[in-house]
């Protein structure tokens, strides 16, 4: 099977000192590439492990709220859950800014939610259980559980994302690009020293033929 090489490229000692230039730096580039998809390999599975022990306890309450609710369902019903729920005030803050892994850009959220007191939820104690206050504390340390879950979901995602993005370079580099260019600078090295073969058999016929005639 024929190896692989650059088309188009003139047999020249300037050509052939370029693509070793050029050699070179992707070898160092493939080498580059290498040490960032490891390191950001390494860096992916650290926040996997947070987003499983994120995700537990996030069902864990999320669980344990939906239960609170329905046993209020149950005793209050529909409508004056509903009811209850409508005079809630919004309380969530939330700031998203960036930072960098490795040259991979991820989120930064910052939220802030003020802890509620009964009387801040707004919602009279009279015709309310015991259990709706239950159920309103669940989802309000779920909301922010729920922010601290995705901001790492999404860095994971874009983690892996540069990860297989990294992958696909390193592989052109070692297995297409790195290849043609030894290919292409063995070709030209055998085409130049044919060339000086061809260039000294053909000066040492002049000679002879000068030597011949200068006898004559």
């Amino acid at each position: 099977m024929a190896q692989e090489t650059i088309e188009g490229v003139n047999p020249t000692r300037m050509e052939l000192l370029n693509l070793k230039n050029r050699e070179k730096l992707a070898v160092k580039g493939h080498s580059l590439l290498k040490e960032k998809r490891d390191a950001l390999i390494m860096e992916f599975f650290k926040i996997l492990d947070k987003v499983k022990g994120s995700r537990e306890v996030v069902n864990k309450k999320l669980e344990e709220a939906y239960g609170n609710l329905i046993a209020v369902q149950v005793t209050m019903g529909d409508l004056a859950v509903k009811k209850a729920a409508l005079s809630v005030k919004e309380s969530v803050d939330v700031d998203i800014e960036s930072r960098s892994i490795m040259g991979v850009v991820v989120p930064v959220v910052d939220s802030k939610i003020e802890p509620k007191t009964l009387v801040d939820r707004g919602y009279g104690f009279a015709d309310t259980s015991i259990k709706l206050d239950e159920a309103a504390k669940n989802f309000e340390d779920a909301v922010s559980l729920v922010i601290e879950l995705g901001e790492i979901e999404k860095t994971v995602y874009l983690l892996a994302a540069e990860i297989e993005a990294t992958k696909r370079r390193v592989n052109a580099l070692e297995h297409i690009m790195i290849p043609k260019l030894q290919n292409t600078v063995k070709s030209i090295e055998m085409r130049l020293q044919e060339m000086e073969r061809e260039t000294f058999v053909q000066l040492k016929m002049i000679k002879s033929s000068i030597e011949a005639n200068e006898q004559a």
